[in-house]
């Protein structure tokens, strides 16, 4: 592998218009899948490292997702992808959980360091495609370092358009609003015998420009657990049917919330940077089952239950300025006697006036913003 350049990719240039995207990866010889939907919105799938990397309206080339300044010119791409580091290129990603399992690989010294199964992400996904759906396949063994197994799976992931469900409503925000979306079949295989311990969930991140606020729907009440990171007072805000959390601080945290709390449904809210009248919003709808079991823990209470949501801020010179809106599928293996997961999610994204952007918000996540 090539040596490294350190960068600070908070300082490189903004994320690049749809086609110089495309352009960079197909020069950098990592040319992404695209699918365009019936209004012209685009989607892109990104083989390497299996995500979804772009979200575009069919009205405007800026992306709706966030993409790593590394992958902004060809030659930047070209010294991402050859690197000896972590590829993170942006996006819509599907690790797996326990984190605790699969990312320290001297457990229980979870101090010494944290490294991405380089065969997960970025793995070695295979790409194919119909008229109407993108689809990356990759087979891996994954290792358990907190309990000593080894398990050979196979993960496809399906990416499909889908309509605007707010164009049957009755508020009739669709003429003001940009929107693109696509629906995402997450498939999960254990390929070996079931083994009491093993335990593997499907964990999906979207990665979001930096700055906004996540609102994430609940049933009443919660305290979200902290994961890690001092996360300044007044950023996280529990009210009665929601939790917000402004990621705009320095540095790495993370937040967890309980499946029995959770709706199956959250937002991120940011508004521009170049014109504060307007503003994005990103919803993902995903299935929460309210007994799991949910398996990935913080470190420093590994003995209790998981969440079925996370929020992650992370403002960091090696990896950039970017919020994450995570959330886990229950389990298999071990005791759920299940050797396969099939999870579905959507994402719904809108650009437009900040007062519609609100109504939106009302709309979909019944919060106010």
């Amino acid at each position: 592998m090539p040596e490294t350049v350190s960068r600070d990719l908070r300082t490189l240039a903004a994320a690049p218009p749809k086609q110089q995207l495309i352009e960079s990866l197909e020069r950098a010889s990592r040319p992404p899948l695209t699918l365009t939907g019936p209004s012209g919105e685009t989607v892109l799938v990104l083989p390497h490292g299996g995500r979804v990397l772009g979200l575009y309206s069919s009205a405007s080339s800026k992306n709706f997702l966030w993409t790593s300044a590394a992958i902004s010119s060809p030659e930047l791409a070209r010294e991402h992808f050859g690197s000896d580091r972590w590829c993170n290129s942006g996006g819509d990603r599907t690790w797996l959980g326990p984190e605790i399992d699969f990312f320290y690989p001297h457990y229980p010294d979870t101090s010494r360091q944290y490294f991405q199964p380089r065969q997960l992400d970025p793995g070695r996904w295979v790409a194919s495609r119909t008229p109407t759906r993108m689809i990356v396949e990759n087979s891996l063994a994954v290792h358990s370092f907190r309990r000593g197994w080894t398990q050979s799976i196979r993960i496809r992931k399906t990416v499909s358009m889908i309509s605007n469900p707010l164009a049957d409503c009755e508020v009739g925000l669709t003429g003001e609003l940009e929107f693109a979306g696509y629906q995402l079949h997450t498939s999960l295989e254990l390929l070996d015998p079931l083994a009491d311990n093993v335990e593997i969930g499907i964990w999906n991140l979207l990665q979001l420009p930096g700055g906004g606020e996540m609102v994430v729907p609940t049933y009443g009440p919660t305290t979200p657990v902290v994961y890690f990171g001092d996360i300044p007072q007044g950023d996280v805000r529990t009210e009665p049917r929601c939790v917000r959390y402004r990621m705009s601080a320095p540095n790495e945290q993370k937040i967890g919330v309980d499946a029995i709390a959770t709706t199956g449904r959250a937002g991120y809210v940011r508004e521009d940077d170049e014109d504060r009248s307007v503003a994005s919003l990103v919803v993902r709808n995903f299935h929460n089952n309210l007994i799991g079991p949910y398996v990935d823990v913080p470190l420093h209470t590994p003995e209790r239950g998981g969440h079925a949501f996370q929020a992650c801020n992370i403002d960091a010179d090696y990896l950039g300025h970017f919020a994450e809106l995570e959330y886990h599928a229950p389990a298999i293996g071990g005791p759920t006697g299940q050797s396969r997961s099939d999870d579905v999610s959507q994402v719904f994204a809108y650009r437009g006036p900040r007062e519609i952007i609100a109504q939106a918000a009302q709309t979909l996540l019944g919060v106010t913003i």
